[in-house]
Formats: C-alpha cells, structure tokens, sequence
C-alpha cells in the first residue's frame, strides 16, 4: 500500500479543513477570546488526529473497498465527517477507535451504495506484482512463500463477514480485542471468539492445501 497516497489524502484533508475553518472565521473580530480559543483548539486536534491516523483511516477504507482511488475518497470522507463534528473532539476519550468506527462506517456505506458485495475481490488490479526481493533465499522456496501469501489471502476473503471482520481489523495496526468491538459494535468475547475461529478456519485449510500437494 502507498505511503505516498495516504500522505496525499492527508494533506488534502488538512488544507480542505484550514479553508473551511477560514470561512467559518470571517466574523472572528467579533468572537471572545474563549471562542476563538476553542476555535484554534477544535482545529489543532483535528490536525493531530489527521497526522497520527491517517494511516489507520486508509488501511482500513482499504480493507473494505480493496482500490486506492475509492480508499482515498473514502479516507478524506472520513476526515470531513470528523471536521463536521469537530466540536466534539474533545470529549472524545478515545480518538483512534472513534475515529476507526466512522472510517469503517464510511467504508461499508461506499461499498454499498456502489452496489458491491463486501466480499474482498480474489485479484486486486490495481495490486502489483510482488517483485522478489534479493537474497540469499532460494528462489524456489520464495516462490512457493508467495503463493502460500496469496493462498491465504483467498482463504480470508472466502470467510464469513462476522468472521472476516474482526479478523482483518485484528491484523490492521495490531488493533486491540476491545478497539475491534468498539469499530463494529459488538462485545470483545465475541472478538476474540470470531478471531479464533477464523484462524482455525484457515490453519485447517491451509493444512488440508498443504497435504494435497
């Protein structure tokens, strides 16, 4: 995944928050100096949040949408929805799952509205093709870790969605059982229990793969 985009969705973000945040402050003359202390501090936060989860915000767009440009749209939504609510950054005691729960949302919501399944697509076009790096491992054996890769990326993108889900918000930033139940509002027994499940799921499948060949 491209650093490089998410630094991009990132900056846009912060310059379209900077313009909407000018427009709102034409009258700020007129405002007390706790208003616009507020104001200043409402922006700021804003600001740090883009920076530190931008990241976050486009991994897991990504792993609902599986296309950059719709990862990109969906993570400066994301954002905007943030500025919207921008008032209320500081109450929240959380910001990283908070703000994972709107980013999973608006994933969900995009994907849905485009009439598409929420099943992952077994072949990313816009993935590129691994290039083999160059080591001392034999070829043979980094080409059969690739295909083991891509085996096991099929095999989560067969799982059930309740089972798929946390799996895949487990592995995103290491997110933790209770974060995971924050951003698809269920219980973390029911986390922990899907996430096992699913990766039983897999070990047996790639167990019976393996003994097939």
């Amino acid at each position: 995944m491209s650093e490089g985009r998410q630094v991009l969705a990132g900056e846009a973000i912060l310059s379209g928050a900077a313009t909407i945040n000018r427009s709102k402050d034409r009258s700020r003359d007129e405002r007390t100096e706790t208003e616009r202390s507020r104001v200043e501090s409402n922006h700021a936060a804003l600001e740090a949040l883009v920076r530190e989860h931008s990241r976050l915000v486009y991994r897991i767009a990504y792993a609902v949408l599986r296309r950059h440009h719709d990862t990109e749209d969906a993570t400066q939504e994301t954002f905007m929805r943030v500025l919207r609510y921008s008032s209320k950054l500081a109450s929240v005691e959380d910001p990283k799952t908070w703000l994972a729960r709107i980013a999973w949302r608006v994933a969900v919501d995009r994907s849905r509205q485009r009439g598409r399944t929420r099943e992952i697509p077994l072949e990313d076009p816009e993935k590129p093709i691994a290039e083999v790096a160059s080591s001392d491992t034999p070829a043979d054996q980094t080409m059969h870790g690739a295909q083991v890769s891509a085996a096991v990326e099929k095999m989560i993108a067969a799982l059930p969605g309740k089972l798929r889900d946390p799996l895949i918000l487990s592995t995103i930033e290491e997110m933790s059982p209770r974060e995971v139940a924050a951003t698809l509002g269920i219980n973390e027994a029911a986390v922990r229990s899907r996430v096992f499940r699913a990766r039983q799921i897999l070990r047996e499948k790639l167990a019976g793969r393996m003994q097939t060949k």
